[in-house]
Formats: C-alpha cells, sequence, structure tokens
C-alpha cells in the first residue's frame, strides 16, 4: 500500500474536478481526499495499491471541454491509513452539491451542443454532397435532353428527305400517267384506223369477189401493207 499525493495545476476548481476524481477514486478502490487549494490547485491524497495508484494518476490528468489539467505534482510516501473512504473536502461557503449539479448540467448543455453542431455539419455535409450528385443528374440529363434534340432533327431532316424523294417519284409516276394517257390515245386511234382500213378492205374483197379491178386490189393491198408497216403492225 502507497500514498500519493499531488497538486494538480489548471483549469480545475468549480468545474467538477473534485467530483470527478472522487468518482474515479472510488472506482479504483482507493482512500482519501481531494480539495481545492488558496493558490487555485487541487490538491489530492490517494491510498492504495500501487497498480491502481498508477492508473488513478493516469486517469485524473482530464482534458475535455471543462476541465483542462496542465500539470501534476505527484510524491509517493508510505501509506497512513487514516482514511476511511474517499471524500471531497468542502469549503463553509461552497453550496458543492448544488456547484457540481450546475457544473454537471452545464457539461451536458455543452455535449449536446457540441452533437448539434456535429449533427448539422454533418447534414450540410451530406447537403453538399447531394446537391452535388444531383447537378451532375441535372447536367446527365442535359446532355441526354440535347442528344435527343439532335437526333430529332436528324430524324426530321431524314423525314424532310423522304418527302422530297416521294415529291420527286410523285412527278414521275405522273409522267408515266400522261405517257401512258398518250400511248392509249394512239393505240385507240390506231383501233379505229385498222377497222377503217378494215372496212375498205372487205369492200374491196367483195369487188375481188366479183371479179371486179384486180389490179385497183392489187394497189390497194400494197397500199394497206405500207400502212401497216408504217404503224409497226406488220
Amino acid at each position: 500500500m502507497k500514498r500519493l499525493i499531488a497538486c494538480v495545476s489548471g483549469r480545475v476548481q468549480k468545474v467538477g474536478y473534485r467530483k470527478r476524481v472522487t468518482q474515479t477514486a472510488k472506482a479504483f478502490g482507493l482512500k482519501g481526499i481531494v480539495e481545492n487549494l488558496e493558490d487555485g490547485r487541487v490538491k489530492i491524497i490517494a491510498e492504495g495499491e500501487d497498480e491502481k495508484l498508477k492508473w488513478f494518476e493516469s486517469a485524473i490528468d482530464i482534458k475535455n471541454t471543462l476541465i483542462q489539467v496542465s500539470s501534476i505534482e505527484k510524491s509517493y510516501y508510505p501509506a497512513g491509513c487514516e482514511f476511511s473512504r474517499f471524500g471531497k473536502v468542502v469549503d463553509e461557503d461552497e453550496t458543492d452539491a448544488r456547484l457540481d449539479k450546475g457544473v454537471e448540467a452545464i457539461g451536458g448543455m455543452i455535449l449536446a451542443v457540441n452533437g448539434v453542431t456535429k449533427a448539422i455539419e454533418n447534414m450540410d455535409s451530406n447537403l453538399s454532397r447531394r446537391m452535388d450528385n444531383l447537378g451532375e443528374k441535372i447536367d446527365t440529363i442535359g446532355g441526354k435532353i440535347d442528344n435527343l434534340g439532335e437526333k430529332i432533327d436528324t430524324i426530321g431532316g431524314k423525314i424532310d428527305n423522304l418527302g422530297e424523294k416521294v415529291d420527286t417519284i410523285g412527278g414521275k409516276i405522273d409522267r408515266i400517267d400522261g405517257k401512258m394517257g398518250s400511248m392509249l390515245q394512239k393505240q385507240d386511234d390506231l383501233i379505229v384506223e385498222v377497222k377503217d382500213m378494215n372496212a375498205s378492205l372487205n369492200e374491196k374483197m367483195d369487188r375481188v369477189l366479183d371479179k371486179t379491178d384486180v389490179v385497183e386490189l392489187k394497189s390497194d393491198m400494197s397500199d394497206v401493207k405500207t400502212s401497216l408497216r408504217a404503224k409497226g403492225i406488220i
């Protein structure tokens, strides 16, 4: 068993440091006291097993939002065994319990504020990332819309070209229809002419059968053949 005497400097008075020291000492099963000194330091006397005192020595070096230990002057002595438990020395004018509760509440509030601040920072970071992702998606959609517009323009051009080709084919069909009409008209005229020639030929054949004017019939037949050749019939 040994006794540790430590004088702790820094922001350690009226910030709940003595309560933390008391809780830590009790957790290690140590005995002793902790009190505020007039020069602003906190004095700690702790007795217990060597190993637990080493752990305790490390645990009282607290640095957080409220408590900031800057230095610890320590020395070891044989245990006096005059302490039955670990307690805190309270001055007559010190409202210890209320002060500890107040400090504890302030500490909780500070931790809560820090938590809210971190949450807001995380939200802001997440929102920024989401905004960036949204911006990228909007840019991607814009690019796809531009590509779609180009494709629509290309299709429109092809439709215009197709319309021109259809107009050209329509013109050719109209010309073909005109030529077909002209050819049909010529065919009708030729049929009429052939019928007339056949009628004339029949009359002359009748005369031949009557044995009249054979020489004239031969001449007429020659004229008919010549006319048919000219028409492309024979």
